[in-house]
């Protein structure tokens, strides 16, 4: 006998409620939404969560919460958009919503028991900063490409636009950012309450085919800056890396000193939000434009960012390779200008792709979604293959990566 929660629409759960207590298991929690059960989990202590994949019924929060508890989970799904649902945050135990109740008690019985005991130890996520000169090298493009990569691998991502200059993430996207979702954190980072479930409430949810991932839109009017303290930027990073795989931060160009144009030292700094994202980075993807212009920029705010920060964490991209304004080898002659003027030995080289593009943003889309085969998509999936995901296929945090379970009709 097993003690069952659920979380399913009401005419599924009658049903099943009562299958499961024919066969002998105890139904000890009948929920209608995740947040509710979420809540409940440690009182009712169930031995198995049915849900449905839907996100009423199945988030983050209860998938994480069930597998701190040791509790086996199965969504329930009526077609590709729940399995796709189910899959973008981790749960790949399914079964078909309208199965009967013997191909349910099936798929349960393949489930493994997940024990914190038997788990690995908890590691923190990793952050990764974008950051770039001025003059639009594609620092939000390659952010925002990163994520999307980095979440396809299997791994759970935030997306965070630290820009206090011109925030650029939400637009791209297609998403409204009317409620900046990164400054909301920083508030309540500031006022020490924000969690998890917090992050979840006030994050919107990027999900396609490829990928899903979580993001924390920008400020929408630059007058909005001072909300991003550099305090308060720390503590979100804090609770970000308890909460995802990665944090991927789209930050502002400058690194200029405040103190220095400040005669208040206790005042707000605007380019603080940027510095503290960079060096609480574990790694930093620094973007150039790959024309003579882009170069020149790029080569002097490098030698600020080398001062902020130890140039071992930063990962060199040049965007924009094209022939049309570097001349033949754009690539080698891009690579032999940064080791000549900059001592740098190895960069990425991004080619220029303005038909895919304008294609992802004209759709709000990543690349992965609007231009699959884009060359751009396949330089920033190779970067993040070799130099940012480890080595093992496995997540930092157990996935519940397992057989996956569905009914035959």
């Amino acid at each position: 006998m097993a003690r069952i929660a659920m979380a399913l629409p009401l005419e599924a759960e009658d049903r099943l409620a009562a299958e499961a207590e024919l066969h002998g298991h105890e139904v000890v929690a009948r929920c209608s939404t995740a947040h509710e059960l979420a809540s409940r989990i440690d009182t009712v202590a169930p031995d198995v969560v049915i849900v449905a994949a839907t996100e009423r019924h199945l988030t983050q929060r209860l998938l994480a919460v069930c597998d701190e508890a040791g509790v086996r989970m199965l969504a329930l799904t009526t077609g590709e958009i729940d399995r796709r649902h189910a899959a973008s945050i981790g749960l790949f135990e399914m079964a078909a919503l309208d199965s009967s109740w013997p191909a349910i008690e099936t798929a349960l019985t393949v489930l493994r028991r997940y024990t914190p005991e038997s788990a690995p130890a908890p590691r923190e996520g990793i952050v990764i900063a974008v950051w770039g000169p001025a003059g639009a090298p594609g620092r939000t493009t390659v952010a925002i490409n990163v994520a999307a990569e980095i979440a396809a691998a299997g791994y759970s991502v935030a997306l965070g636009d630290v820009d206090t200059y011109s925030g650029s993430i939400a637009p791209a996207l297609g998403m409204l950012d009317e409620a900046p979702g990164f400054a909301a954190a920083c508030r309540l980072a500031g006022a020490e309450s924000l969690t998890r479930a917090e992050l979840e409430r006030i994050g919107q949810r990027y999900t396609s085919g490829h990928s899903g991932f979580w993001v924390l839109t920008g400020i929408g009017r630059a007058s909005r800056w001072p909300e991003l303290s550099a305090s308060r930027v720390a503590g979100t990073i804090a609770e970000c890396r308890r909460w995802v795989d990665f944090t991927v931060l789209d930050t502002g160009f400058s690194l200029e000193s405040d103190d220095e144009i400040v005669s208040d030292v206790f005042a707000p700094k605007r380019n603080a939000a940027s510095i503290t994202a960079l060096k609480e980075a574990d790694k930093i993807i620094a973007v150039g434009a790959a024309d003579p212009v882009g170069l020149s920029r790029f080569l002097r705010a490098h030698v600020d960012l080398v001062e902020t920060v130890a140039s071992g964490r930063v990962l060199v991209v040049m965007n924009k390779i094209r022939s049309a304004a570097i001349g033949l080898n754009p690539a080698g002659q891009v690579a032999q200008t940064l080791y000549r003027f900059g001592g740098i030995d190895a960069a990425a080289m991004v080619p220029f792709d303005p038909g895919s593009l304008d294609a992802a943003i004209l759709a709000g889309k990543t690349l992965a979604d609007a231009a699959p085969r884009s060359p751009v998509r396949a330089a920033l999936r190779e970067l993040v293959t070799q130099s940012i995901l480890p080595p093992s296929a496995a997540p930092l945090r157990p996935r519940r990566r397992r057989r996956l379970v569905r009914a035959r009709d």
